[in-house]
């Protein structure tokens, strides 16, 4: 009862802020499982792995709901999708296997920098000035998407997120207009989660250790907790989100990851 517990606060803390900063919640999850797991009994060699594994399961989940409300909106370029999908699942795929191999504290420290390297971004993002536009350049080809989609895949998997945070500026960056590219990269967001946990389903058959219910490295009763609560509570952050201004959204949200990143690198 007392695991279930804290897996519907940190799904409700996951979806709030997920809702009100516009994230997939991966950064969010796998730090707060990162802190909760060791505590529950789960071996330290592979903690961060099931919390990662984990986030991307909850993410394969919520990731079909928000492509079908850009989907709504006509918001997701189907031809650049299709041309990126293999590419993402892939590489999602080998960063799976790749996570497998590397131990916890490293881990740790990869998705410290993530978050650090994020909250850069995001705080760049709020000090630049309104309405200005990213230089667009020409629409990418196949085998660019494929190979830009197989290191942002490898990359995602092996932090635990959907690459929102990678893909948004390459798809801006190459010609999309900003909203499409949101709302394309959140349909980027389907290949890298499921077939990023998919991976750490089979590359985690293999460990021993990890508490019942769990299928590989993906924690059941986790997965089912976090995934209930984070839905049920994304309206939330959005309704609180349209009270605050984007700016000081994407300042708050910086300075959360930024705390984040430095307290999985220095714990």
């Amino acid at each position: 009862m007392e695991q279930i517990l804290i897996f519907l606060i940190t799904g409700a803390v996951a979806g709030i802020l997920a809702g009100l900063f516009g994230v997939g919640g991966g950064l969010i999850m796998v730090p707060a499982l990162a802190f909760v797991l060791p505590g529950l009994d789960v071996p330290k060699s592979v903690y961060m792995q099931v919390a990662i594994g984990t986030s991307l399961a909850v993410i394969a989940v919520t990731s079909i709901s928000s492509t079908l409300a850009h989907h709504r909106r006509s918001g997701v370029e189907w031809r650049v999708f299709a041309r990126f999908a293999p590419g993402l699942a892939v590489g999602a795929v080998l960063g799976a296997f790749v996570a497998d191999m590397l131990s916890g504290p490293t881990l740790k420290r990869i998705v410290g920098i993530g978050a650090c390297l994020v909250s850069v971004q995001m705080a760049i993002k709020s000090f630049a000035h309104a309405g200005t536009e990213p230089a667009h350049g020409t629409r990418p080809h196949a085998g660019e998407l494929a190979g830009v989609g197989g290191v942002i895949g490898l990359l995602s998997a092996v932090v635990g997120i959907g690459g929102g945070s990678l893909t948004v500026p390459y798809l801006s960056w190459r010609g999309l207009p900003v909203q499409r590219a949101v709302g394309t990269a959140a349909a980027c967001g389907v290949p890298i989660a499921w077939a990023g946990a998919a991976g750490f389903v089979v590359s985690g058959l293999d460990a021993s250790g990890i508490p019942a219910p769990h299928l590989g490295y993906i924690s059941l009763a986790a997965f089912l907790g976090i995934a209930v609560a984070s839905v049920s509570c994304a309206p939330l952050g959005a309704h609180l989100a349209h009270r605050l201004s984007p700016r000081v959204l994407k300042q708050l949200f910086a300075l959360l990851l930024a705390g984040v990143g430095l307290r999985m690198l220095l714990a």
